[in-house]
C-alpha cells in the first residue's frame, strides 16, 4: 500500500505565539512533534509556512515607499528564515528534513526541483518548501496549493488558530456559524476566508481537497489524515 503524502501549511504568525511576531521556540517545538506523528504513521509530509511573524509583503508596500514586487521578495525571504528554523526544530525531534526554496540561495537550501523533492518524500525525509512561488504577487496560500498539486498530495491541510471555517469571523462574532464542508465556489466567496481566490481556483482545478483544522489541538493533523474530519473544515 502507497504511503499517504499530504502538504502542511503554517501561517508565519502561528509561529510567533502570543507575542505576535518573531518566533516562539516552543511552539516549533510543539509543531515538530506534530509532523513526527505524521512521519512516523509513514505519511509522507511537505511543509509550506508562511512570513507574516517578521514581514508581510502588501504591509511593507502600503505606503508606496517599498514597491511591492520588493516587499513581496522581503515576504519571501522572511518565508526561508521560517523554513531554517522549522528545519532545526524538526531534525531535533529526531527526523530527517531537506529544504527547497524558490529563488536559489544553495549555502542554505537546494534549490526547488519536483523530482528531487519527491523523492526525498519518497525516502521519508520532510521536504520545506520555501520563498514562496519565487515571484511576487502570489501569496504563500497560493505556494502551498502549487507545490501539493506538483508533489501529487492528497490533500493540502491549511493549519490555523481556528478549528475550521465560518460564515464570518469567529473571534468578533458570537453568533458565527462553522461550515464543515464546502464546495470550491463557495469558499471563493467574499464573506468566507479560506485561502486566497488563486490559490482556491488552482485546487479546484486539480480536484485537491482544502483542509483547515486547529493546529493547537495535538493530534488533530494525523486525526485528519485518518480520516477523522471533527475538528476541521473541509473545501472539495
Amino acid at each position: 500500500m502507497a504511503n499517504k503524502r499530504v502538504l502542511v501549511k503554517f501561517s508565519g504568525e502561528a509561529l510567533a505565539g502570543e507575542a505576535g511576531h518573531g518566533i516562539d521556540t516552543q511552539i516549533l517545538k510543539y509543531i515538530a512533534q506534530e509532523i513526527k506523528s505524521l512521519v512516523d504513521a509513514h505519511i509522507e509530509v511537505g511543509i509550506v509556512i508562511g512570513g507574516g511573524n517578521i514581514i508581510r509583503g502588501v504591509t511593507a508596500a502600503k505606503d508606496g515607499i517599498i514597491k511591492r514586487a520588493s516587499g513581496d521578495y522581503m515576504g519571501m525571504l522572511a518565508t526561508v528564515i521560517n523554513g531554517v528554523a522549522m528545519q532545526e526544530a524538526c531534525e531535533h525531534a529526531g527526523l530527517e528534513v531537506r529544504m527547497q526554496t524558490a529563488i536559489k540561495m544553495e549555502q542554505i537550501a537546494e534549490p526547488y526541483i519536483n523530482r528531487r523533492a519527491c523523492r526525498h518524500l519518497e525516502k521519508g525525509r520532510v521536504v520545506i518548501f520555501a520563498a514562496g512561488t519565487g515571484n511576487p504577487y502570489f501569496t504563500t496560500d497560493t505556494a502551498a496549493t502549487l507545490r501539493a498539486v506538483e508533489i501529487g498530495a492528497e490533500m493540502i491541510i491549511k493549519a490555523t488558530k481556528v478549528d475550521g471555517v465560518y460564515d464570518k469571523d469567529p473571534f468578533k462574532f458570537s453568533d458565527a456559524i462553522k461550515l464543515s464542508e464546502l464546495t470550491y465556489e463557495e469558499a471563493l466567496s467574499d464573506n468566507v476566508k479560506v485561502m486566497d481566490d488563486t490559490a482556491i481556483a488552482l485546487a479546484k482545478d486539480n480536484s485537491l481537497p482544502i483542509i483547515v483544522c486547529d493546529m493547537s489541538i495535538k493530534g488533530n493533523i494525523l486525526d485528519i489524515v485518518n480520516g477523522n474530519m471533527k475538528n476541521c473544515s473541509i473545501v472539495r
